[in-house]
């Protein structure tokens, strides 16, 4: 499965120059050096005007949407309008725009000054927003972004990405490592939160220890075992090599990286029809229902 970031850079004739290349730039080599760098696609848009966004989305589908340039607050992001000038768009507009995009969109990052704003509005609609809470400097902009990129391209998920681009930012020895602000979707259904949760590093490793005892892991069932969970094999270039506990452990963490829960609710279900009268099946049990498994 192909993740695909899009990059929305907007920096207005009217504004102060921001170093936008570089971010890119470094975002892009970040992504390059990625342990799962074949399942990403970054796509770019520069002097974007509103309703390039929607045009982007359209054709791209983006399961990350990553904005570089000014914010105001209140008022909103800084756009361009027909002769290059700064169009705001306040938070009510974009969320009103992602939201009919949230069955695609994972993650939005407002790399903005002040755009804790937005992210409040958006993150009524989208899982993950992160928004800076004040200004952000040129440099801690870009430390987060590479930090963050790093994570994901690693598979991690966005929780401990965001904690990494801020843990970045003050390895550089740049005072601004609060300022990233990561904002979760609220789901309004109580019933969601009995079991709507996140695997743990102990409940991942439990699901691999149990992938590599099932024998779903060899060599010969992998290909097999991804068309069972509805995960396309020819595009993991992981699945060849390695041994069967390397294959697991890539897999499952691969999988949770881009939160890809309905994947793994089917390999437990596989798991439990390979021990159906096993110690076993009391931990799927309680892997499924974390994950709300139907």
């Amino acid at each position: 499965m192909v993740t695909r970031i899009l990059i929305l850079a907007a920096n207005p004739k009217n504004t102060s120059r921001l170093r936008l290349e570089e971010e890119v730039r470094e975002i892009d080599a970040a992504l390059q050096r990625a342990k799962h760098r074949d399942q990403f696609v970054l796509k770019q848009k520069w002097a974007v005007q509103p309703r390039d966004i929607i045009q982007a989305m359209l054709d791209i589908k983006p399961q990350y949407v990553h904005f570089l340039g000014h914010g105001t607050g209140d008022a909103g992001l800084a756009f361009e309008n027909e002769t290059g000038q700064a169009k705001l768009v306040d938070g009510d507009a974009l969320a009103g725009l992602f939201s009919s995009f949230a069955d695609e969109v994972k993650c939005i990052v407002l790399n903005g000054c002040y755009s804790q704003v937005q992210a409040d509005a958006i993150s009524q609609h989208i899982n993950y927003v992160i928004g800076m809470n004040k200004a952000i400097g040129d440099r801690a902009a870009i430390e987060f972004a590479v930090g963050f990129y790093n994570a994901i391209g690693a598979g991690r998920s966005v929780e401990f990405a965001h904690e990494i681009g801020c843990k970045a930012i003050q390895l550089a020895g740049i005072p601004e490592q609060l300022t990233p602000t990561l904002k979760k979707k609220i789901i309004s259904d109580k019933s969601l939160f009995k079991s709507n949760q996140e695997l743990n590093d102990s409940d991942k490793k439990l699901l691999i220890n149990i992938l590599i005892r099932s024998g779903q892991a060899e060599s010969s069932e992998r290909k097999a075992l991804c068309i069972k969970i509805g995960i396309d094999p020819t595009g993991l270039n992981f699945i060849a090599h390695g041994s069967d506990s390397a294959f697991s452990t890539t897999l499952i963490d691969y999988l949770h990286g881009i939160d890809n829960q309905e994947a793994l609710c089917k390999i437990c279900k596989v798991l439990e029809g390979v021990f159906q009268r096993s110690r076993y099946l009391a931990d799927l049990e309680s892997i499924k229902s974390k994950m709300n498994c139907i």
